[in-house]
């Protein structure tokens, strides 16, 4: 085993320009990270001088076997913490041959919304709060919990310490620094209310970055995980009853929010995206339903609310947002299985381009 960790850690530098570029894209699912690589000849920093790839649509649920073919665009580079060196991560997106977006490529719309340019000039920024769970691999059941069994009840484990409170730290903390290590733009991690719980935040990112980078960390979560032999769950109800479910908390400001008089600007955009409620839960994520009860800091979903430092309405506005009158809001609905493409372009579409 000795030897095996050593080959995986050769420093390749030193004898070849040769560098090994892993494509990353998601599945048919829409939550399903693949990945494949190949070797480049040198190293590269743009992703405009990485070449297209294809892979097997109908082996991911994408295309038909008899017109199985389906091509990856390299959109962002991030470096690559297993590998090192000068070898790189490759988040994709995916197109047919003749250039078409497939139906579950949804960056390709995310970008236009991101391009236009009533978006650009704002500049909008995110922050976005990814809870998962970690489970036991054979039993699916939530790691520390004993088998068949419960803990005790929520209360000491939310930023809690200690062997009894605090469940796969070792792994959370191996993520979080693969991610600054890839160039992603983590800040920050914790435990969260339910044990075995726990949540990360990418951000503040740029438009069409935001997706990006979370999408890396999901693909560096997976990664570590598989090491450890414990399964990601992004479910965002992963146990009934009492128990807190998982989200991915959007924030989100534009410029103009940011700016003096800012508030004024939040609390329009906060009511275009009542005005849009259903259309938002809709694309919000799988099973959300289970998790927005009313219940476990979270809004009821058919109802759309929003208050400052409310942690039970749909929004969320800041003490600090309300004091200083300008800042940013939180969006409390997306589920923690969302894609950050779709709630993130759509809360600029929204906000910025719905007149």
């Amino acid at each position: 085993m000795s030897l095996l960790t050593d080959l995986i850690n050769l420093d390749l530098s030193d004898v070849t320009e040769k560098i090994i570029a892993e494509y990353i894209w998601i599945g048919g699912s829409g939550m399903d990270i693949r990945s494949k690589a190949r070797t480049l000849s040198h190293p590269v920093t743009d992703p405009k001088d990485l070449p297209k790839w294809n892979y097997d649509g109908s082996s991911t649920g994408q295309a038909p076997g008899k017109d199985s073919e389906v091509i990856l665009y390299p959109q962002a580079i991030f470096r690559d913490p297993f590998r090192r060196g000068n070898n790189i991560l490759v988040i994709c997106d995916t197109y047919t041959p003749a250039g078409e977006p497939i139906p579950t490529n949804k960056r390709a719309n995310a970008a236009k919304i991101f391009s236009h340019p009533d978006v650009v000039v704002e500049e909008p920024w995110y922050g976005i709060e990814q809870e998962y769970t970690l489970l036991q691999k054979d039993v699916n059941w939530p790691l520390g919990w004993p088998v068949g069994g419960y803990p005790g009840p929520q209360g000491p484990y939310y930023c809690g310490t200690g062997a009894d409170k605090a469940y796969g730290r070792d792994i959370v903390d191996a993520h979080y620094k693969a991610c600054l290590y890839a160039g992603i733009n983590i800040s920050g991690i914790n435990g969260e209310v339910m044990p075995g719980q726990w949540e990360f935040q990418v951000g503040p990112t740029v438009g069409i970055s935001s997706g990006d980078q979370v999408w890396a960390a999901r693909y560096l979560l997976e990664r570590i995980t598989e090491v450890a032999g414990v399964v990601l769950s992004f479910d965002p109800k992963p146990i009934q009853g009492d128990w807190n479910g998982a989200g991915a908390h959007t924030n989100y400001s534009t410029k103009s929010m940011r700016e003096e008089g800012g508030i004024k600007v939040i609390k329009k955009a906060i009511e275009k995206l009542g005005l849009r409620h259903k259309e938002h839960i809709a694309a919000y994520g799988e099973g959300n339903e289970r998790r927005l009860t009313g219940r476990h800091e979270t809004a009821d979903i058919n109802t759309f609310s929003w208050g400052v430092a409310n942690r039970g309405a749909s929004i969320r506005v800041g003490r600090d947002t309300e004091r200083e009158g300008k800042g940013y809001f939180e969006d409390r609905r997306p589920a923690s299985n969302m894609d950050p493409y779709i709630v993130t372009s759509m809360i600029a579409e929204t906000t910025i381009l719905l007149k």
